[in-house]
Order: structure tokens, then sequence, then C-alpha cells
């Protein structure tokens, strides 16, 4: 667990620093791989493109893992991939660096990765870079602190495989790949969702958590995706746009929420790093 917050915390720092780093990642290799699947489909064309990939990497992380430097530097580059397939922050900069609204709507579309559009209000523009953080970010960290460089990668390959709409998938392919990319949202978007509530309005965050997992159904978690983000992020922003005072205006500027919600998420972050820390620390003490 230390590497993998050692890890975790460099290539942060890297991409941080370093944007451009991001434009490396390439998932054409894996494309190719799934269109000569093309004989199969349904859950076993799904299984087929994930499994030999992760396999892969588990193979390459036991031969490369018999020393801490080997380690470290390949869980380096596996969760540099991962951790994308756009630089979070970047992307966020290139809204505020916009000069005008056009321009900046325009920028906003970057964060979504499905080709979906984002509208140019608060409310929208936060569901989308909250569902951005999720899936470049957040997502990628959990499933990498909990099963290590191969579950970071088959998360990114999942949401690949989901997202991707220029991938050759059948109907059967394409609904079995949102399952598997679904289930493996459900639990760090649950701990994000907890955790936004923490650092922003506690009552308006859980409230719409509720309200979703009230009309929820059994299989919610694998057939839906992980609307109560959305809607949780959507109510944390519409409180400080009802929120009166004379600064209503400034609220639903989507600027203004944009530097507000990209705070929070920091706050949410190193909230994570922390408890891992915690557990790291935790573990050398007893």
């Amino acid at each position: 667990m230390a590497i993998s917050l050692l890890t975790a915390l460099i290539a942060l720092g890297l991409l941080h620093l370093m944007p451009s780093l991001a434009r490396w990642r390439d998932a054409g290799l894996f494309r190719h791989w799934v269109a000569l699947l093309a004989d199969t489909s349904g859950a076993s064309r799904v299984l087929l493109a994930l499994l030999p990939p992760v396999l892969l990497c588990l193979l390459l992380a036991w031969l490369l893992g018999h020393t801490a430097l080997g380690t470290l530097l390949f869980s380096l580059l596996v969760l540099l991939y991962c951790l994308g397939p756009r630089e979070f922050e970047a992307d966020l900069e290139a809204i505020l660096a916009a000069p005008d609204n056009v321009r900046r709507e325009a920028a906003a579309q970057a964060l979504t990765d499905d080709g979906s559009a984002v509208a140019w209000n608060a409310p929208a523009l936060g569901v989308a870079i909250a569902y951005a953080a999720l899936r470049r970010r957040f997502g990628v960290l959990l499933w990498f602190f909990l099963l290590g460089p191969a579950g970071a990668l088959l998360y990114r390959l999942a949401q690949t495989l989901n997202r991707e709409s220029v991938l050759p998938l059948d109907p059967d392919s394409r609904c079995a790949a949102s399952h598997v990319a679904n289930a493996m949202d459900w639990l760090p978007a649950q701990l994000l969702v907890f955790t936004l509530a923490v650092v922003g309005h506690w009552e308006a965050v859980i409230g719409a958590w509720r309200r979703w997992h009230q009309q929820a159904t059994a299989t919610s978690w694998y057939r839906d995706g992980p609307d109560f983000l959305g809607a949780a992020a959507q109510a944390d922003i519409l409180v400080d746009i009802e929120a009166g005072d004379g600064y209503a205006e400034e609220h639903s500027d989507p600027l203004v929420e944009l530097v507000r919600l990209r705070s929070a998420l920091l706050r949410a972050l190193l909230a994570w790093l922390s408890v891992v820390a915690l557990i790291v620390l935790g573990g050398w003490m007893s």
C-alpha cells in the first residue's frame, strides 16, 4: 500500500506539472484487439476483450515486482496511462482560459468521453465535471489502491469499451460492456458522493443520494450508470444558486461553480489520499 500511495502521488504530481504526458495515451492497440474479436458477441466478447490485457498486466507486475523500484516504475507507467483519457485539470484550465462563453462551452465538451453535449449552465457543467473526476481520477485511484495496476487497467479499459462509440460492438456486447463499466463505477461513485457531502453541502448532497436510491431497483448498480453522483453534484450547486442574499446571479455563473467544484474535488482527493496514508501508517505501527 505504501508503494501504491507513493506511485499515486508521483503520477498526480507529474500530470500536474506536465499535462503533456497525457498525450502519449493511445487506445489504438486495444481498439485493434476488440476489432479482432468480431466473431464473438455479448458477454463473451467483453470478457475476451478485457481479460487478456489484465492478465498480461498481472504477469508483467509479477515479473517486475521482485524489487520495490521495479514495482514502483511499472505501477507508475500503468497509472499514468489509466488517469485519462485526458488530464482532468488541464481540461478545466482550458475552460477557464477560454476568452468567451462560446469557446468556454466548446472547451467543456472535452469533459465527456462518449460525445454527449454539455450545456453551458452551472448545473450541467457541474454534473459533467463530477463524472469526469470519477472516470479520469477517482475511479482509477480506487481500483488501483484496491487491486493494484491490474485494477486500474481493468477500470480504464472497461470505461473505454463502454464509452468509445467508434468501437465496433454489436448491441449485446455494448450492453455487457455497459454493465461492467457501471459496476466498476458504483463503488468509487458512492465514496465520491460521501466525500463531496463532507467537503460541500451535506444535507443537499445526501438528500439527492437518498432520493435516487429510494427509486432505484435491485439491479441499478450495474444496469444504470451512477446517476446518483450527477444528482448529488447538481444538488450541491443548486444550493448555492438558490441561496439568495443577492448572490444568486453570481452562483449561477458556470465559471464560479467550476472554480468552487474544482476546489471541492481537490479537497476530496486530499481526503482519499489522507485515508490511504492513515492505513499505511497503521500498518507500520501494528
